[in-house]
């Protein structure tokens, strides 16, 4: 089974137990029905955009520690810097 096939059946699986929860298929307390289940899907891409976000600060801030990666876009500004001088755009 692929990644994608096994992403799709976790969304899927994902679904509809929220589904069976959200049409009464699957009884629980009034509370819950009431108040939480609704906003189960805010909840998911709050949680989603904050990780996401996490991820990249966290990458951002680590990214001297990764030397290579740095060398090459360094490498890259300076290629660019020298295109744009040949054209006779001032970069500094």
């Amino acid at each position: 089974m692929t990644r994608a096939q096994q992403t799709i059946s976790l969304g899927l699986l994902v679904t509809s137990v929220y589904l069976a929860l959200f049409l009464h298929i699957i009884p629980v307390g009034a509370k819950i029905q009431d108040e939480i289940i609704p906003v189960l899907p805010f909840w998911a891409l709050v949680s989603l955009g904050s990780y996401l976000l996490f991820k990249l600060g966290w990458g951002v801030f680590t990214f001297n520690d990764v030397p290579a990666a740095y060398k090459e876009l360094m490498g890259e500004i300076n290629m660019a810097r020298d295109e744009l001088r040949k054209k006779g755009i001032d970069v500094d």
